[in-house]
């Protein structure tokens, strides 16, 4: 069986691709860097991340994006002996404005080194490329409209202003003949994310609708012609939860269909999980998969008989799950950041973190403020589980307050909980906690524990932090003396989460917990941290 999600915690906007008997789901990353992460299973069970293949900064240069910005919803397709990505860069979000620049990638193997980015163009984001029968290629993004009222927290539809085809030109690499739009999208609103396949005579397009919180949803429709006109399904929807808020697997759309060598056929697709009370995704927007089936009037249903999507569904035949580590111990041994873990929006890495300095060790260089969009010191790995413990090891010695570093849970710049070692004026070298409560846009810091608690001056410091469900208590220990000490008061987890703040549509990335340094004298005071541990509870 498959158990859904198959990729828990931030991967949103799954793009599936099969070649041969191999699987590969692209997925978005946000300002998140490198960009694009591309997971592969052979059984469609079990699945690693293999590549994040946007490293360079000719690919992709993200210091400035606002947070929810830089690469939404990348398509990953297989054809001519290459792997072909396309991806959007986005550079705006409040505003009537999102300024989207599309781009393609490709690379003989998904492993490789990937090549420098062909622009494309920038009328909406989204895009997606289809391979045709006949050797031709099409080139689609949603179309965006700046001339109707809309902002980041509440998108109008007619801001979506439909799905664009033209034809993609590979001996020149661009664009020719006439721009076409080719769907508008259902009642429902919001169309975007489209994906082209080709079966019995037909060209279905799959779309995203409804916006990306609670009415989602997956919108099939079907044309003789590639470019229209498109009827509807006869369900409207492949796959949707917004009429019901009982499931388990809420936020259900944007995806893709894939196709098994025997035959089957499955479809990807976005969702959240809510804890309540509050119906707050913290885990972001995950990645699942749904068996499917093509009855009699030449359309696609879920097996299940229902539009609504089942957390587990038939798989191949032998596969079976591997079991994964409840915990996880990081060294930094090697001189490669564990494949898990991004930082922030910069192609340049080594002005922020480096493995070498002192082997064996993260060393943080602070940077910016914690929160820049620009330079920012930070370093992450997703959060999986609803309930998990984080902790982490540093030797730190400030010699200012604007010196601060240690260990955090992230979203953004204003959502965010940190505890850190730091020097204050009184207490010298002291254990603070800086919090950002979802306070948009102004992104006011609150500090639970006020100065902080006095540690010694000399002497690694331990971190470390546990999250269960919506609730997060710190702690810290002087390293081998006594016993981990709770620091502060339980604080609201939940708020580091999709919904948190300034609520749904506001931001759509997810949770991360890690490590960060920030010198705001521009100094650029070096933290070095040993280990870092992540465990499920």
């Amino acid at each position: 069986m498959i158990r859904n999600p198959i990729l828990p915690g931030f991967n949103p906007d799954p793009s599936i691709c099969r070649v041969g008997d191999d699987y590969y789901i692209a997925t978005s990353t946000f300002e998140w860097y490198p960009g694009v992460q591309i997971h592969h299973s052979r059984d469609l069970v079990n699945w690693t991340m293999v590549r994040r293949p946007l490293e360079r900064k000719s690919q992709l240069d993200m210091r400035g994006n606002p947070d929810s910005c830089g690469v939404w919803a990348p398509c990953l397709s297989y054809a001519d002996g290459l792997f072909w990505l396309v991806y959007t860069d986005v550079k705006r979000f409040d505003g009537n404005f999102k300024d989207a620049h599309n781009y393609i990638v490709t690379s003989p193997t998904i492993e490789g080194e990937w090549s420098e980015p062909v622009y494309v163009n920038s009328s909406g984001f989204d895009p997606s490329l289809f391979h045709d029968e006949d050797g031709r290629k099409w080139f689609m993004n949603m179309q965006w409209n700046h001339r109707t009222e809309s902002f980041g927290g509440a998108p109008k539809s007619p801001a979506f202003d439909g799905i664009l085809l033209q034809e993609w030109d590979a001996a020149t690499r661009s664009l020719k003949g006439p721009i076409k739009n080719i769907f508008a999208g259902s009642s429902l609103g919001l169309v975007e994310g489209p994906h082209l396949f080709k079966r019995n005579g037909y060209y279905y397009l799959t779309t995203a609708e409804g916006g990306t919180g609670y009415d989602h949803a997956v919108t099939m429709a079907r044309s003789r012609t590639i470019d229209g006109p498109y009827e509807m399904h006869p369900n409207k929807h492949l796959i949707t939860s917004k009429d019901h808020p009982e499931a388990i697997l809420q936020r259900a759309g944007h995806g893709q269909y894939v196709e098994t060598p025997d035959g089957q056929v499955y479809h990807t697709h976005l969702c959240g999980r809510p804890m309540p009370p509050k119906r707050r995704c913290t885990l972001g927007r995950e990645t699942s998969l749904q068996k499917c089936v093509w009855k009699e009037d030449g359309w696609l249903y879920l097996e299940n008989g229902r539009v609504v999507p089942d957390v587990t569904v038939p798989g191949l035949a032998g596969a079976v799950p591997v079991e994964k580590p409840v915990r996880i111990e990081y060294s930094f041994d090697g001189g490669k950041l564990p494949d898990d873990f991004q930082w922030l929006r910069t192609p340049q890495p080594e002005r922020i973190f480096n493995l070498t300095d002192r082997a064996g060790h993260l060393r943080l260089i602070g940077r910016e403020s914690i929160g820049s969009w620009f330079e920012q010191s930070l370093v992450a790995r997703r959060q999986e589980h609803h309930s998990f413990r984080a902790e982490t090891v540093l030797e730190f010695d400030p010699d200012t307050y604007q010196q601060v570093a240690g260990l955090t849970h992230y979203y953004n710049r204003h959502k965010f909980h940190a505890v850190a070692v730091t020097l204050h004026e009184k207490l010298g070298r002291c254990v603070t906690i800086l919090s950002c409560n979802g306070d948009y846009p102004h992104s006011r810091l609150d500090f639970p524990v006020g100065s902080g608690v006095a540690v010694p001056t000399e002497g690694r410091v331990q971190l470390s932090m546990e999250i269960r469900d919506n609730d997060l208590q710190f702690f810290w220990q002087t390293e081998g003396k006594g016993a981990w000490q709770p620091i502060g008061p339980v604080l609201d987890a939940g708020v580091v989460s999709d919904e948190g703040g300034r609520g749904e549509h506001g931001s759509f990335t997810g949770a991360f917990a890690g490590v960060f340094a920030f010198d705001t004298s521009g100094r650029a005071k070096t933290a070095d941290f040993d280990w870092f541990n992540y465990e499920e509870l």
